[in-house]
């Protein structure tokens, strides 16, 4: 009796064991020859046990499995008010009352739907499975609506499931249904974490302004982003075992930003996020957006949606290409592009612009005993009277002067322009001597200001004087006066700089104190060392510069974590981004050092995260301010943002024309090979002639203005000129395989990377030739012809250099009109450069994206 009672306590576990493992059987699978996923029924729920992929010929788990569903539901409309504030890490209420820009998408951002505490919450597993339509298909019952999910492998993909969720409503409300998770990441596991567009990081960040606004550091609340400054539309996380999870959804599933005749850039119909409703660490979707359209249901009403998971061994920059490339058909969107007018034109077309101060809005005004002259700015400066002043971009002024010697330049508009930046730079002994006074000149109060306050910024010094002075210098070199204001500026960067290499934010104007304490300078604010050096000579400004980098690679390049420039956006980051890929690639040409270029190709393709790659164009007609446009037309795709995120300009207008970013992408493609930086830089370049203004060739600044030209910023038509130009001849260098090559300068203030050409003589087919621009010399039948003409130092030879920037072959014919250039005789030899063989100028042939470079030689 003692022995069975003994025994009886084992028998007991034995058997409760194998009820255990009879329940634990496998019941469903989901496999193929690259991933396996398997359900197991565990007390009448059915949860993923395993997700893997085969690598090597065996299988490999990924990612800890969940499967785990999210149903949201609220009796009545949630609130539109924000339902919490937030401090900064500092202390202090986020954003300020000044930063009345950023007001109304602060709040929008911090409602109970977009903090993700709105309604209730149900979180269940499926309870019955069955295999259906060459796939899986769940069904769950909740009190308030039957949740069934079908799963099936893309037979395209081999790791992508492809999941359609349709939701039953039992009772009348609003609904939100999540993507079911996965996988959920713990948190030291997690290598990388993105929303494209949003944020990208490394670590968790425990300040929610820091973490939400800015991205620096990940979330640590399960937010739910808007799809309008989605770029791509894949939130994604990487393991450190190599495994990347992304959830895409289904093409058409996003709004629209110009859904039919109107704007639709703000509608909201799907949220994404990091994390799931239980702030795990697992990429979701949420669709309908609680209280948003078609969030609200009768009993008995239905609503379906899909997506799929795609789950990959490698790392989020191949996530992020798959969703831009293989889903949304980003190459096969760029094919649609074709323009109207070259590109060449354009800049043809803003010198006449720019050169009328009627249309360029140009003013001189009496300051210091000095002639300054720059452009009206109408848009929002603290202080301004509609009597703000401004130039943009001096190494484009200083090249379109070179390249036409025009009086109306050289005369009327350098020389008062140089005045400007004399007088704008601070020379008074004290804390800001060699800083500049401000952006912005008020010609009623006769005085400098910046854009949003009493500030003065480290990253102003660089751009304003250290950019513009040094561009103007590599056209004169001999300028002793300028190359005096540069060094006084390279002193006192070196004086403002840390020892660990960084930089303050800002310094306060009257206190001289550091102010925006919250947030790190993840700038390339260490770039006007670079300039100094290369203007100055002086090996300190390089060492200086490196250990600026040196910084900025731990704190921003590894981390993800960057800031912009706009002050009136409080700093949200921007094309600073992109700007200082090419920083880093310009201290590698200094040093060689290959962990700058290795760092700058990094930089590169985190900003790939600020270019929009949905919703798919197609040949749709819309109707835009009454003019019918093709959907590719106005397509938001290829565009980069000024600043995007929760608070920046991208929530209500959209992106950007001005593709700042475009030559430095061709420059990293020529450097990697990687497709997507040509395809993006192309994609923002051609074809959006619904932008440009017909009368001036400007285009508008923000995609929602569409073609009503500079509008308030005519400055802008510099940065366009800057900003096209170094596309072409990045185009011209790439495709002629360096054959034909200008040096560069430096890249300009403050909206991205592009740089300054003309100032020295170029390489064309070994020999040297100046950048030149002669209106109707070279013209062609063509708009997808952009022509690009230099002239021999030593030779009686015009280089016409014809880009076909056209996705298709292009055949056209070349007119010459001798009569443009101050030979007048007609040329002696025509020659094709890459053959020498003699060329003629009619039904000429380039392949898409193709380059030919004619030599025209005349007699003496």
């Amino acid at each position: 009796m003692k022995r069975i009672t003994f025994l009886l306590p084992i028998l007991l576990s034995a058997l409760t064991v194998l009820q255990a493992r009879a329940q634990r059987t496998v019941v469903k699978s989901l496999s193929n020859n690259a991933i396996r996923i398997q359900w197991r029924q565990v007390d009448s729920a059915l949860k993923i046990e395993e997700v893997s992929l085969k690598q090597n010929d065996r299988w490999t788990k990924t990612i800890p499995p969940s499967g785990e569903y999210t149903l949201l539901y609220s009796e009545t409309r949630p609130s539109t008010e924000s339902a919490e504030t937030f401090e900064k890490i500092t202390g202090g209420k986020f954003p300020e009352d000044a930063y009345h820009y950023q007001q109304t998408q602060w709040k929008e951002s911090t409602t109970g739907v977009a903090l993700n505490t709105a309604g209730q919450a149900f979180h269940f597993y499926p309870q019955t499975g069955e295999a259906k339509n060459q796939g899986l298909e769940f069904k769950s019952e909740t009190d308030v609506a039957t949740v069934t999910s079908h799963w099936k492998i893309d037979p395209r993909f081999p790791t992508d499931i492809l999941v359609t969720m349709t939701l039953n409503a039992k009772k009348k409300g609003f609904f939100s249904l999540a993507t079911p998770t996965l996988a959920a990441l713990p948190v030291e596991q997690m290598s990388w974490v993105s929303v494209p567009g949003y944020f990208q990081g490394n670590f968790m960040q425990k300040n929610f302004a820091l973490a939400y606004a800015y991205g620096h550091g990940i979330p640590n609340r399960p937010v739910v982003y808007r799809e309008r400054c989605a770029s791509t539309l894949s939130p994604l996380m990487s393991s450190k075992d190599g495994f990347t999870l992304s959830v895409v959804p289904e093409p058409g599933l996003a709004r629209d930003p110009w859904a039919k005749d109107q704007i639709t850039q703000v509608d909201w119909h799907l949220g994404l996020s990091h994390m799931n409703r239980k702030a795990q660490l697992s990429p979701t979707l949420y669709y309908p957006v609680l209280g948003e359209e078609k969030s609200e249901m009768e009993a008995g009403q239905s609503v379906s949606y899909s997506f799929r998971y795609s789950l990959i061994a490698g790392d989020w920059f191949q996530a992020t290409k798959h969703a831009a490339i293989d889903i949304y058909k980003f190459r096969e969107t760029l094919a649609l592009r074709q323009s109207k007018q070259a590109l060449t034109d354009r800049i043809e077309k803003m010198h006449h612009y720019l050169t009328d101060p009627k249309t360029s809005l140009w003013n001189i005004e009496e300051y210091k005993g000095k002639q300054i002259g720059a452009q009206s700015y109408l848009g929002g400066v603290v202080g301004s009277d509609k009597d703000a002043m401004k130039n943009s971009d001096y190494g484009a002024m200083w090249m379109l002067a070179n390249a036409t010697k025009d009086p109306e330049l050289t005369q009327k508009v350098l020389p008062p322009a140089e005045n400007f930046k004399l007088v704008q730079q601070q020379t008074d002994e004290g804390f800001f001597k060699g800083a500049v006074e401000g952006q912005y000149y008020l010609a009623k109060k006769k005085k400098f200001v910046e854009e949003w306050g009493e500030v003065v910024e480290p990253i102003a010094l660089t751009y304003y004087v250290m950019l513009d002075i040094g561009n103007m210098l590599l056209f004169e070199p001999d300028n002793a006066e300028l190359k005096e204001r540069l060094r006084i500026g390279a002193e006192k960067l070196l004086s403002w700089q840390r020892k660990d290499g960084s930089f303050a934010v800002a310094y306060d104007r009257k206190t001289e104190q550091e102010i925006f304490k919250d947030i790190q300078d993840v700038r390339p604010t260490f770039y006007g060392l670079i300039v100094a050096h290369r203007m100055l000579k002086d090996e300190k400004y390089l060492k200086a510069a490196e250990k600026g980098a040196e910084w900025f690679l731990k704190n921003a390049v590894e981390t993800g974590a960057f800031l912009g420039v706009c002050g009136d956006a409080r700093y949200a980051p921007d094309f600073a981004t992109g700007q200082s890929a090419q920083a880093l690639l310009d201290l590698f040409d200094l040093t060689q050092n290959k962990k700058y270029q290795d760092a700058a190709v990094t930089c590169a393709k985190i900003y790939t995260s600020s270019i929009y790659t949905h919703p798919i164009a197609d040949h749709k007609l819309k109707t835009v301010n009454g003019t019918a446009r093709e959907d590719w037309e106005i397509s938001q795709t290829g565009l980069s943002f000024e600043h995007g995120g929760i608070f920046g300009s991208a929530t209500r207008h959209g992106p950007i024309q001005l593709a700042s970013h475009a030559g430095m992408f061709i420059r990293i493609y020529q450097l990697t090979g990687e497709q997507l930086f040509a395809d993006m830089a192309r994609a923002a370049a051609i074809g959006r002639d619904a932008f440009v203004d017909s009368k001036t060739s400007v285009a508008s600044y923000y995609w929602n203005a569409m073609n009503r030209g500079a509008g308030p910023y005519p400055h802008h038509a510099w940065w366009q000129i800057g900003w096209i130009t170094d596309y072409l001849l990045s185009e011209a260098a790439l495709r002629s395989n360096g054959k034909v090559n200008f040096p560069r300068g430096f890249v300009t203030p403050k909206v991205g990377p592009h740089q300054t050409y003309g100032f020295a003589p170029g390489d064309v087919f070994g020999d040297k030739a100046n950048l030149i621009i002669k209106e109707g010399f070279a013209v062609a039948d063509s708009p997808s012809i952009d022509p690009i003409i230099s002239k021999s130092t030593t030779q009686n030879t015009y280089y016409v250099t014809l880009l076909n920037n056209s996705p298709q072959p292009t055949a056209f014919n070349l007119k010459i009109d001798n009569s443009k250039i101050s030979e007048t005789n007609a040329p002696a030899t025509m020659k094709w450069a890459e053959t020498n063989q003699k060329a003629a100028i009619t039904n000429i042939k380039l392949p898409a994206f193709g380059s030919r470079t004619l030599a025209i030689s005349y007699k003496p």
